[in-house]
């Protein structure tokens, strides 16, 4: 999946489904030259892993240069405001979206 605005592509790389009704998803997301990621939340907590050097805010805080095989935990609602390159790891619920845009 590729979003032109912002050179972001996610590929999909587990989907998990449980039996209590969560399901456990993994992406890789990646972007182009100069691309990242728009203002967004997650309704799940999010878990992730730094593929290489990485720039990432949460939460309102000053962004931070992630080195490659950092990890990061992201709380649940917490706003996104930047990314360039990661693994995300989400457990979401019945009809949870994991990204919701900021508008």
């Amino acid at each position: 999946m590729s979003d032109s605005d912002t050179g972001e592509r996610v590929t999909p790389v587990l989907d998990f489904p449980s039996r209590d009704g969560l399901a456990v998803q993994a992406v890789r997301i990646d972007y182009g030259p100069g691309g990242s990621s728009r203002v967004h939340r997650h309704p799940a907590g999010a878990f992730g892993y730094e593929i290489d050097g990485s720039v990432i805010g949460i939460g309102g805080r000053e962004p931070a240069l992630l080195k490659a095989r950092d990890s990061l935990y992201e709380p649940p609602g917490a706003l996104h405001s930047v990314s360039r390159r990661a693994i995300a790891f989400l457990m979401l619920g019945d009809g949870e979206y994991p990204t919701v845009d900021y508008a």
